[in-house]
């Protein structure tokens, strides 16, 4: 016999425990629910793949101060520099690094004429060479890469051919091949770009953006005092490489600046730092939340027990067995998550609703509360059991004593 109503007439006698235990299940169930809701969607974000060979790939900036420098035939030069060191798979000029948190990007159009074009969704720039692709580890998955005498070496206006990312070539023609469209780059859209090729992914610099996956590779080196180099090389190398590039540059020319030297590896667990930081910390309040209403319930148990000592006793003379007695405080801990548990599920819902609102977030699903819920119940069932079953122990002999 579950006995819920002499549990529910025992609450009502002494209000203020259970009801202050049912206070903390409700905040627990609703803090935690949208909790564990957005350390899932924070880790869902760092663990997106970015299709790049991270651990090989790294940067460099070169600062030329030489008044007589020629930044194009410069530029070249240190490429190629580069290139034949020992250890270098590819190198390329960039316009940014992949999950650096700064760089370019811009918005494009598409159409057969003015009248008829259609605007497009915002993506991160890559302005590089023929030796993009392999220098960052991409994959191919339809049309071509650039031919290298197809790269233009000079200011963005030189631009004509475009490798685009999937997610990019999907959210813009949807089903339709990308390969073959031509597109017209910001507002007014005079400078026409084909399309060639499409990376099967490609993320840009900014990981907190919703254009992230839509990168674009464009077919122009931007040369200039200022220059930064993506390098691509075996891992075992790059440590060398560190010092090698910077000693061969400086032979070549010396008045220069040459630094950075960051694995994509690095700028990843740099950028990403706050979600991590942000992950743990929740992680820790979630655990605290359930070791503190465990703790809370274990504690109301132990209180009842030696409040309800003679009249446990009197049930044991009476004829009650051991998983009576536990049974009994079993259903008073059900009684009361389960209550706490809903009215939290029912607030978790409005709390998740405003989180949306202000900070952005994805709605919460149902799941949340609801797992929230059952492992409050799991947890509170080891916590209340031990006790129970200590009072189950307590002899009918006790009935009879004088308080």
């Amino acid at each position: 016999m579950l006995q819920i109503k002499p549990i529910m007439s025992m609450l009502m006698r002494n209000k203020s425990g259970p009801l202050l235990l049912l206070v903390q299940i409700i905040l627990s169930v609703a803090i935690v629910a949208n909790a564990s809701f957005i350390i899932t969607e924070r880790v869902g974000l760092m663990s997106r793949d970015s299709g790049i060979a991270e651990s090989e790939v790294f940067d460099l900036d070169i600062y030329n101060f030489d008044d007589g420098m020629e930044p194009i035939s410069q530029t070249k030069r240190d490429i190629e520099i580069i290139r034949n060191l020992d250890g270098v798979k590819a190198a390329t000029l960039s316009s940014m690094t992949p999950l650096s948190g700064g760089g370019w990007s811009s918005n494009f159009s598409y159409g057969t004429s003015k009248e008829d074009r259609v605007d497009a969704t915002n993506a991160p720039l890559y302005y590089g060479d023929e030796q993009m692709i392999s220098t960052l580890g991409l994959k191919l998955i339809e049309g071509r890469n650039f031919y290298p005498d197809e790269v233009a070496t000079g200011g963005p206006e030189l631009a004509s051919l475009l490798i685009v990312s999937q997610a990019y070539a999907t959210e813009t023609f949807g089903d339709e091949s990308a390969v073959g469209k031509v597109m017209y780059r910001g507002e007014i859209g005079n400078q026409p770009m084909k399309i060639v090729g499409v990376v099967e992914r490609l993320q840009g610099a900014w990981v907190d953006n919703n254009n992230l996956e839509r990168g674009i590779i464009i077919n122009v080196e931007l040369a200039a005092a200022f220059n930064r180099v993506l390098v691509r090389a075996d891992e075992d190398a790059i440590a060398g490489l560190k010092e090698a590039i910077p000693a061969a540059l400086h032979r070549e020319n010396p008045n220069r600046v040459v630094r950075g030297f960051k694995t994509i590896s690095e700028h990843r667990t740099g950028i990403y730092r706050n979600h991590e930081l942000m992950a743990t910390v929740l992680s820790m309040m979630v655990v605290l939340l359930l070791l503190i209403t465990s703790l809370g319930l274990a504690g109301m148990v132990m209180f009842n027990i030696e409040r309800r000592t003679k009249q446990i006793g009197t049930r044991r003379a009476l004829g009650a067995k051991k998983r009576d007695i536990v049974s009994f405080f079993l259903v008073e801990n059900y009684l009361i998550c389960l209550t706490g548990g809903v009215l939290g599920a029912l607030i978790a819902v409005q709390l998740g609703q405003q989180l949306m609102t202000l900070y952005s977030l994805p709605k919460l699903e149902l799941i949340y509360p609801i797992v929230t819920v059952v492992g409050l119940l799991v947890l509170t069932t080891i916590a209340v059991i031990f006790p129970a079953q200590k009072a189950a122990k307590i002899s009918p002999a006790t009935a009879t004593r004088s308080v």
